[in-house]
């Protein structure tokens, strides 16, 4: 009897700043790993990333903050291949990576709305399209840091012209800026900000002093 061919493998990239990584990223993660049933998820905190105006924090910080945020759910890799690589990161070149890693593998890249709406203007985003399908969390049309937590009010993806999965999740209105304002009111605590971000990332937060206003 011929051996059955070994099924396809289904392989997510989740990537970003992690600056830090908060509840609608951990939520977002662990929709994907069910809604697509991937077999890996990498997460992947960003190296240098070009897009953004502001300096990120170092890197092993958010590394080890990610490692708080998702490393005890099941079938996730925290990756850092972006942190290590010389030059701007680039999403092309991971999947490209991934790809060689993984050869047949149905590549997935995990991203939120606002990222969606502004994918045209990735670098070599044609490229990632032809490499990956993107799946989708929708997210709240509020997300600053004095929004309300609950939200019916989701972004509209209507106009996007560009093919991609929606993940089915609750809408999320919490965002790294609105942590990082959080954090520098004189009031916030750890405890304070268990609502934004798990509290082993509060922890990491408060004992390293991070997102204090400068003095």
């Amino acid at each position: 009897m011929a051996d059955q061919p070994a099924p396809l493998r289904r392989i997510g990239m989740f990537g970003g700043a992690f600056d830090p990584p908060h509840w609608a990223h951990r939520d977002l993660a662990k929709t994907a790993l069910t809604q697509l049933n991937l077999d890996v998820l990498h997460v992947l905190p960003t190296g240098h990333a070009w897009h953004k105006s502001r300096v990120l924090s170092p890197p092993q910080d958010r590394a080890a903050m990610c490692e708080l945020a998702f490393g005890d759910l099941p079938r996730v890799k925290l990756d850092e291949r972006e942190i290590h690589r010389e030059g701007p990161s680039y999403t092309a070149d991971t999947l490209r990576e991934l790809q060689a890693e993984y050869p047949g593998a149905q590549l997935f890249l995990v991203l939120g709305a606002d990222q969606l709406l502004a994918f045209k203007s990735w670098v070599r985003w044609q490229e990632v399209l032809e490499l990956a399908t993107l799946a989708v969390a929708n997210r709240a049309t509020n997300i600053g840091a004095d929004a309300p937590l609950d939200t019916t009010s989701e972004t509209d993806l209507s106009g996007v012209g560009l093919p991609f999965e929606l993940l089915q999740m609750p809408l999320k209105n919490i965002s790294a800026t609105a942590v990082r304002a959080r954090v520098g009111q004189t009031a916030a605590s750890a405890h304070a900000l268990d609502v934004l971000v798990p509290e082993a990332v509060a922890g990491y937060i408060s004992q390293h002093n991070l997102y204090q206003p400068p003095t």
